[in-house]
């Protein structure tokens, strides 16, 4: 549930945010108060979106926007938008930004598996780069960068190879810059960094699933049933407020229960 003005003063871009988990804490950021930059590769999905968002409490408009997070000219581009637009870095960013390319490891070719390495782990580390560096020359002195990785990315995954490597590569991101943005040497910068790993969730990517396979996942989660791509948004959400000031390095499960222990 939504808590309204708990992110009153923050500005947040949430990268894949035309659709799926992206769009659900595009949606849920926008409803605590929270300016949103809606970036996604495809513009017309970003503005989709931008038009479910309820109206920016603090009299800003949300802003819609193409970016290819692959690419370090294309989100140079995009951080340099934003601060044109609000005149301030983004103190909220959620890297939702991803793709599957699935097929099983001796049959996987190696384009299939870059791909999926360039826009998950690569692009997971240039959005945080970008971000991060943007706000430690403005002096900002705190902000929270948010990355969904995988439960994949922890246990592995049959046809996965290359979404599983990746998003273990993108805990391994977040945990680094965790430790490096929340003291460097002498400074203090307060940026936090976190890692949600969502299990199976009931997206656009897993509606094309035979209805078959999803009993079958059905049956191994403890709660019975596919996640809600609200309830990812709600961690996120908590993550970006000041409820959890002192949580950074963590990586938190959104899986019914999937794979535990």
């Amino acid at each position: 549930m939504a808590t309204p003005g708990r992110l009153v003063s923050r500005l947040a871009v949430v990268t894949g945010g035309g659709s799926g988990i992206g769009r659900a804490v595009c949606q849920r950021l926008a409803s605590e108060g929270a300016s949103v930059v809606v970036a996604d590769l495809n513009e017309a999905s970003a503005n989709e979106t931008l038009k479910s968002l309820p109206r920016d409490l603090r009299g800003q408009a949300h802003m819609a926007t193409a970016a290819d997070v692959a690419s370090k000219e294309s989100v140079k581009t995009l951080l340099t938008s934003i601060q044109a637009r609000y005149f301030q870095p983004p103190s909220v960013c959620v890297n939702a930004a991803g793709i599957t390319l699935d097929n099983f490891l001796l049959d996987m070719e190696e384009d299939d598996f870059d791909k999926v390495v360039q826009v998950n782990l690569k692009g997971s580390f240039l959005v945080v780069q970008a971000v991060a560096q943007a706000l430690v020359a403005s002096g900002a002195t705190k902000g929270s960068l948010i990355t969904v990785g995988s439960i994949v990315g922890k246990v592995g995954n049959i046809g996965q190879v290359n979404y599983a490597a990746s998003k273990a590569g993108v805990e391994g991101v977040t945990r680094t810059a965790a430790k490096e943005l929340a003291r460097w040497l002498h400074f203090r910068f307060g940026i936090r960094c976190n890692c949600v790993l969502p299990g199976f969730i009931s997206t656009p990517m897993t509606d094309t699933v035979p209805e078959k396979v999803i009993s079958k996942m059905k049956a191994l989660i403890p709660l019975g049933r596919m996640g809600e791509a609200a309830e990812v948004a709600d961690v996120c959400a908590f993550l970006a407020s000041d409820d959890a000031r002192y949580i950074t390095g963590a990586s938190l499960e959104v899986t019914g229960g999937l794979f535990m222990g």
